[in-house]
């Protein structure tokens, strides 16, 4: 019983963690990767270009997401000894620009939703994703929602 209420508990905090409310997208992401590098050993760095203000709940939530997705597809089926998060804000949008080292791919995996719920969210923003992979030369994932 307390190990499913922890397992409850976890899987709130990793939709939508208190520090995104609390603090906001950039230190939220930092903690995350903070966490990546701990728990798994890749490198991770995260700069930002965000401005002053918050962006909308829902845009920081889904780049959160997109970012904490790509961090698992890269513990599942990369290999890669280093990870870049980038965010810039533009003047009507905000980009996450997510890119590691590995080993990359030709075809995403069939059976993993990951991509697909990557491609969803960013969707439901009317926002536009791309992912460039070759093999030998790593990933990088590019999502650009309008604010």
């Amino acid at each position: 019983m307390v190990s499913t209420l922890q397992d409850v508990r976890r899987l709130a905090v990793e939709l939508r963690p208190k520090a995104l409310d609390d603090f906001g997208l950039l230190p939220a992401l930092e903690r995350l990767a903070q966490t990546f590098t701990e728990q798994v050993g890749i490198a991770t760095d995260v700069e930002a270009s965000l401005g002053e203000t918050r962006l909308p709940a829902e845009v920081e939530t889904a780049l959160y997401r997109l970012v904490q997705e790509a961090l698992t597809n890269v513990i599942k089926h990369s290999r890669a000894r280093h990870v870049s998060i980038l965010l810039v804000r533009k003047a009507n949008s905000v980009s996450a620009v997510i890119e590691d080292d590995g080993v990359g791919f030709t075809e995403p995996s069939k059976d993993g939703i990951g991509l697909i719920g990557m491609r969803e969210r960013v969707g439901l923003l009317d926002g536009r994703l791309e992912i460039e992979s070759r093999p030998d030369h790593g990933t990088t994932i590019v999502a650009e929602v309008p604010l």
